[in-house]
């Protein structure tokens, strides 16, 4: 185990550089283990020095449409859900399988991806810095009109207050998994009932917390349908209410990160991406639903987008750093007997940067702390992964850039004006 010095390093911060602040080890301290690696803890600081406190509401689409499957094994079964109604393979004869089943594994649906990347991220936040809350969204519709079954309905809900409880939220989305999708999509309604909770306005559940970060995560597999027209198309509407909801969250101080999951996510949906854009925040798309659960683990809310290590004694460059959502970081560094001299580097969102620098000592002993050994472990695994997920997405992209740029050149080729009148 290594002896942790109780001074930690703090950067000179330049007004327009990233701070960094090193929590261990400490200044002089010595580090002995048998991985010949040394265990780096901190945070990154985008906006000045000091750690920042957090409120995080996650705003989820429980619309009917969620019940459809993911395209991943969330539930870590070994089976994939797949649509019985459209999936080629299963060749089932009409009438097995109800029209309502959208998934054959039932917690494969992008409902529970959802959940489960909630879930991912509740793993990578510090209790004492972040609170968390839960809003979820749909609309309930009038069967005979398909419009919404009533002026006043309440088409979202708190299901859980800002909160350090982590566990009280992990009973929460149990709760919203076993109630199931249901109804139209209704985004003004999931945002503002977010705002009223991050800012405790009257009725909020959640507790004042005027010194905290606010940022909104919200995930929808659909485009809005309610509170205007009917229930199963958008209407112009319910765009520009969702819009204007985004743009008053947004002068309140609140932070809008937006997730469009599934076929919506390749067309650029004008509400996500204006939300996102009006709320100061990132759009992302996510083809396959499933993929929000590595995706909503790489989300950053404290504008830092890498941490890397460089032992400056040896020369090794070291990426085997978890960068958490709220700016902490932990990390290995490769490291030599005695004297190691340490330059933890940041990147932020908008490509500042800022680093710190530090000296301690190392001493190789057999009896090691194996837990390190299997956290190291888990971090490689888990940068890997996510690397997969954004290098999966980064081509989906150009893909779709390159069919965008072929039909704008089927569209507006000259030759075709050029043809004779008889081959036309």
């Amino acid at each position: 185990m290594g002896l942790v010095c109780p001074v930690s390093v703090l950067a000179e911060v330049e007004a327009d550089a990233v701070g960094v602040q090193v929590t261990s080890p400490g200044v002089g301290a010595k580090v002995a283990n048998n991985l010949h690696h040394a265990r780096i803890t901190g945070n990154a600081l985008a906006h000045g020095a000091g750690a920042r406190l957090y409120d995080v509401m996650l705003v989820i689409d429980v619309s009917h449409s969620t019940r459809a499957a993911s395209g991943s094994d969330v539930d870590g079964d070994g089976l994939v859900g797949v649509d019985p109604h459209t999936a080629t393979a299963m060749k089932l004869p009409p009438g097995v399988v109800p029209r309502d089943v959208r998934s054959t594994d039932p917690q494969d649906t992008i409902l529970h991806a959802q959940a489960q990347a909630a879930r991912a991220l509740l793993a990578d936040l510090d209790p004492r810095r972040v609170r968390v809350g839960i809003v979820s969204f749909s609309g309930e519709v009038n069967p005979v009109t398909g419009e919404r079954r009533s002026i006043t309905q309440e088409d979202a809900r708190v299901e859980t207050p800002l909160t350090d409880d982590y566990a009280a939220v992990e009973q929460t989305l149990r709760a919203m998994l076993a109630r199931g999708p249901n109804g139209a999509t209704n985004y003004a309604a999931g945002i503002r009932l977010a705002l009223v909770e991050l800012n405790a306005l009257s009725g909020a559940r959640s507790g004042a917390a005027p010194d905290r970060e606010k940022v909104m995560l919200f995930l929808s597999d659909g485009l809005p349908t309610f509170p205007t027209g009917k229930g199963n198309e958008q209407d112009p509407g319910d765009v520009d209410a969702a819009i204007r909801a985004a743009e008053l969250a947004s002068r309140s101080g609140i932070v809008i990160n937006t997730y469009a999951l599934g076929s919506i996510a390749m067309r650029f949906p004008r509400a996500l991406t204006e939300m996102a854009r009006v709320g100061r925040g990132t759009y992302t798309p996510v083809q396959r639903p499933g993929e929000i659960v590595a995706l909503l683990g790489g989300v950053t809310f404290a504008d830092v987008e890498d941490v890397i290590f460089t032992n400056l004694t040896t020369g090794d460059l070291s990426t085997d750093v978890k960068l958490n959502p709220d700016g902490s970081f932990t990390g290995y560094v490769p490291v030599r007997e005695g004297r190691n001299r340490v330059r933890v580097t940041a990147l932020a969102s908008d490509g500042r940067r800022g680093d710190a620098e530090f000296d301690f000592e190392f001493e190789h002993k057999e009896l090691g702390d194996r837990t390190q050994v299997a956290e190291l472990e888990r971090i490689r695994r888990q940068n890997r992964r996510l690397q997969i997920e954004q290098r999966k997405l980064e081509i989906e992209a150009f893909r779709a850039e390159q069919r965008r740029r072929v039909d704008i050149s089927v569209e507006t080729d000259p030759a075709e004006d050029e043809q004779p009148e008889a081959d036309r």
